[in-house]
């Protein structure tokens, strides 16, 4: 491997742990990730010279963290910035000395800040999302617009704004505590969870899965389940990710076209990913993503479509609209009852849907109902349900499963 490569491999395999730290110096997320670009530059001007160290991840923290006192030193008064580093400026030591980089749970805290930091309320959900992305999954701008099919200008101005957003704001870099925590951790969960759904299932373009996304997403989930071990709804999400992962090489075909559940080939599911997804739902709680982890815990348990849980996994959606009340969870409790019970006993709650604002765009409420009447015998009515779902939905390959599907009737 080059010298180059080395340097931009360890660079994104640690760029998460160094702007953490330095942002615990600089109390600015912005600064405290220029900073980490600037030890990536000194490791490209000095690597290829030296050889690459034998601690390439703590010679980069020690780059970062010095400059980062360096400038502390030229803002501000040596005895204030002292108090809030808490140790003697002066007496640092060399980047491969650097003691500090030893203790694991003081670059965990760190790690765990910087998550709260760019899924701070205060920033729109598209921000949250970039700045994460950017920070945490150390994606570039140009991968992160790819991903999500955004200019990327665009992208580049919701990281930027971010930043600007938090220190106007004046976010604190800290772990919140007390009533703030919830909020602040359901902002967290949101993120995560908004990532991999897109992945999982992409909004708009010519795929329908975006696997690199799904990776990111679950790797944020693992990363924050092994820093905050007692939050019951941290391995719900967890759970749930990691039993939703194990299916995604199964939901295309060999030209990319969507493979519905019950035809996706479950030998071919990821057992590995389905037993961790076992491991954290024996850790999780019964809130929202918990009970999501439950019911994607009844299909992985499923050998067959056909041995599928059903009534259990309408009873789970029960439960669950109720906690978090949602016109898309009935509709896919609707789904659920359909299968339980039979289409003539899901319809009405399908029906009861269709004067929702939220569904009125949302093209899985004409293609349930579609699916539903199909099943009933009323294929002219399940027809232009398709229809109307194809013209809905922005992505291609959906169009073109929801179009044949009208077209076969």
């Amino acid at each position: 491997m080059s010298t180059t490569r080395a340097v931009e491999t360890v660079f994104r395999i640690e760029s998460a742990r160094i702007i953490a730290g330095v942002a615990r110096i600089v109390r600015d997320v912005g600064i405290a990730e220029e900073i980490t670009q600037d030890a990536l530059v000194a490791a490209l001007e000095q690597w290829p010279a030296s050889g690459v160290p034998d601690k390439p991840g703590a010679w980069l923290m020690a780059t970062a963290k010095h400059r980062a006192i360096d400038l502390v030193r030229r803002k501000e008064t040596y005895a204030r910035k002292l108090a809030e580093v808490g140790r003697t400026l002066e007496d640092a030591p060399p980047p491969e000395d650097d003691a500090a980089l030893a203790d694991p749970e003081s670059i965990d805290d760190d790690l765990l800040r910087l998550i709260f930091t760019a899924c701070h309320p205060v920033l729109a959900t598209e921000a949250r999302i970039a700045l994460t992305l950017r920070l945490m999954g150390g994606l570039t701008t140009q991968e992160i617009a790819r991903a999500f099919l955004c200019p990327e200008p665009t992208v580049a101005q919701r990281i930027v704004r971010a930043k600007r957003a938090l220190a106007k704001a004046a976010v604190p870099f800290e772990v919140p505590y007390g009533a703030d925590r919830e909020e602040r951790l359901a902002s967290v969960l949101e993120v995560i969870y908004l990532v991999f759904n897109e992945g999982y299932s992409a909004t708009a373009g010519d795929d329908l899965v975006r696997p690199a996304l799904c990776e990111d997403a679950l790797r944020l989930a693992r990363v924050l389940a092994g820093l905050m071990p007692k939050e019951p709804e941290v391995h719900g999400l967890a759970a749930l990710l990691e039993f939703q992962a194990s299916r995604i090489a199964t939901r295309t075909g060999p030209d990319g076209e969507p493979v519905l559940l019950a035809d996706q080939n479950r030998s071919k599911w990821n057992r590995l990913l389905i037993r961790r997804g076992v491991e954290a739902l024996h850790r999780a709680g019964t809130g929202p993503y918990s009970l999501q982890a439950a019911i994607a815990g009844c299909h992985a348990d499923a050998v067959r479509y056909e041995d599928t849980d059903w009534p259990t996994i309408a009873a789970l959606y029960g439960r669950l609209v109720l906690l978090v009340p949602s016109p898309v969870i009935e509709l896919n409790r609707a789904v659920a009852v359909s299968m339980a019970e039979g289409p003539e006993a899901a319809l009405p709650l399908v029906d009861a849907l269709t004067e929702e604002p939220a569904l009125r765009s949302y093209h899985l409420l004409p293609s349930v109902r579609g699916d539903l009447l199909e099943r009933l015998g009323r294929l002219a009515e399940a027809r232009a349900e398709f229809e109307r779902a194809a013209s809905l939905t922005r992505n291609a390959r959906e169009q073109a499963l929801l179009r044949a599907r009208a077209a076969r009737l």
